[in-house]
């Protein structure tokens, strides 16, 4: 197992053998996912080049490149403060890079923001949902900014999420699992291109963990991207195809999901 480059006593994970094509890295130590030197036929549902973003003198982000195939789903693990919270929301516009720059859906983050935005769909950790108002009524604010076509599925996703009978209580009476039921709801109201979800796990109990799985699988069949953040490796291996272990904001691992843990890359 060899040292990281430009740090001293500390060892990073060996590099596995990746026969995968979900993902592309193009850091510095290559090109992953791919046979030989040349960049692999597109399309490409994310394509990142050196990006930073720093929270004060720490960069959360440093210098990070990697580019993930359309219609991959892609785990983004690693300890607490790694960086993989701000990658989603640096790749979906909510936190600006501050450093390089990245494609999504094929529009720049940095250049096409707005462009960006009715593509990407995050499910982050704070929810955004209204106390005040009921489930059934978060939705449909939520479709209102997203056109008329979304109105219609407000009912049939209150069903699939489990919260049909309470789809008239106020989200105040909710529990932490039903109110992250209501957000996947609302996430999965946007029919995106690519889907970067942090932790759609957390929070939830057994049931909830299969209403998120088949969610992924809606996704899949519908050729979508997914980025997922979390800490559940068992979890994140059966949903995933690839993955990438991120420390102190740099990928450290990146190969099939199946083998993270077999590679020694698991936080």
């Amino acid at each position: 197992m060899g040292p990281r480059c430009g740090r001293s006593g500390r060892r990073s994970p060996p590099r596995p053998r990746i026969p995968g094509d979900a993902i592309l890295s193009t850091h510095r130590e290559g090109q992953i996912g791919e046979q030989g030197s040349e960049r692999a036929p597109g399309p490409w549902a994310v394509e990142a080049s050196g990006l930073g973003r720093r929270y004060g003198r720490r960069w959360a982000l440093a210098d990070l490149s990697l580019s993930v195939r359309r219609g991959a789903r892609l785990l983004v693990t690693g300890r607490n403060g790694s960086g993989k919270s701000t990658l989603l929301r640096v790749l979906a516009t909510a936190a600006r890079a501050d450093r390089g720059t990245a494609l999504v859906a094929g529009h720049d983050i940095l250049e096409a923001r707005a462009e960006v935005r009715r593509r990407v769909a995050l499910l982050g950790h704070q929810s955004g949902l209204y106390d005040a108002l009921s489930a059934r009524e978060n939705m449909e604010v939520a479709a209102g900014f997203l056109g008329k076509d979304a109105a219609p599925r407000v009912a049939e996703l209150l069903r699939t999420v489990g919260l049909a009978e309470r789809a008239g209580d106020p989200v105040s009476t909710f529990s932490a699992g039903m109110r992250k039921r209501l957000s996947l709801a609302r996430t999965l109201l946007q029919q995106a291109e690519v889907y970067l979800l942090d932790e759609p796990y957390g929070e939830l109990d057994p049931p909830g963990f299969r209403l998120v799985d088949a969610a992924l699988d809606d996704i899949k069949a519908r050729g979508a991207t997914v980025l997922l953040a979390s800490h559940l490796l068992d979890r994140g291996r059966e949903s995933c195809d690839e993955a990438i272990v991120l420390e102190d904001g740099r990928l450290v691992w990146s190969g099939p999901a199946a083998e993270l843990k077999d590679a020694g890359a698991a936080p």
